[in-house]
């Protein structure tokens, strides 16, 4: 489990926000948590804005009757697609900010965690996303992310495709026109 805040020349505890000319279906329209990023090593994080509809004890039925049982679904990401990763969100009481994020639990320390404080916001990412050394940078460079601080208010408030265009529009609002664009051209 990591404690994921923003430190310097790192990335990690960043958003990506796919550019709107992004056409690749895997990161189309999406929001990324960056959890672990560095130009030797890679980046890894979860794609945030693509709920399943479903929950965790519907999915599986050992989690059908427990403390997980209403922990909501999300696809984080193309890798390890047999994986699910938890993060909980903490919530500041005086704001709709984050106060900590934790990244990267199993159900075990999710259950633990849930059981100590039962107001965090947790969820469940099947799969992630993840790039080898120098590859985000290298996407960076050609303009295919851009990146954005945590928004708190929008993480918690907002879902899919809305999520993604909200912060994407805070962040970059000349890029309003593309972002209101059908995903489809032929559509418009």
């Amino acid at each position: 489990m990591r404690d994921i805040s923003r430190k310097e020349n790192t990335l990690a505890g960043s958003l990506l926000l796919s550019h709107p000319s992004m056409t690749d279906p895997n990161f189309g329209r999406t929001v990324i948590l960056l959890s672990i990023h560095s130009s030797e090593e890679g980046a890894v994080g979860i794609v945030l804005n693509r709920p399943l509809g479903k929950c965790l004890g519907d999915l599986q039925e050992e989690f059908a009757m427990g403390p997980l049982a209403k922990v909501p679904l999300y696809s984080g990401g193309p890798v390890s697609p047999e994986k699910i990763i938890f993060t909980a969100w903490k919530w500041a009481a005086e704001s709709e900010d984050f106060e900590k994020i934790f990244f990267g639990m199993d159900a075990e320390a999710a259950q633990k965690m849930l059981s100590e404080e039962p107001d965090l916001d947790v969820r469940a990412f099947i799969g992630h996303a993840g790039w080898t050394a120098g590859q985000i940078e290298h996407e960076l460079q050609r303009d295919s992310w851009i990146v954005s601080p945590i928004d708190g208010d929008a993480i918690r408030n907002e879902a899919g495709v809305e999520l993604w265009r909200r912060i994407l529009l805070k962040v970059k609002p000349d890029l309003r026109i593309l972002a209101d664009a059908p995903e489809d051209p032929s559509l418009n």
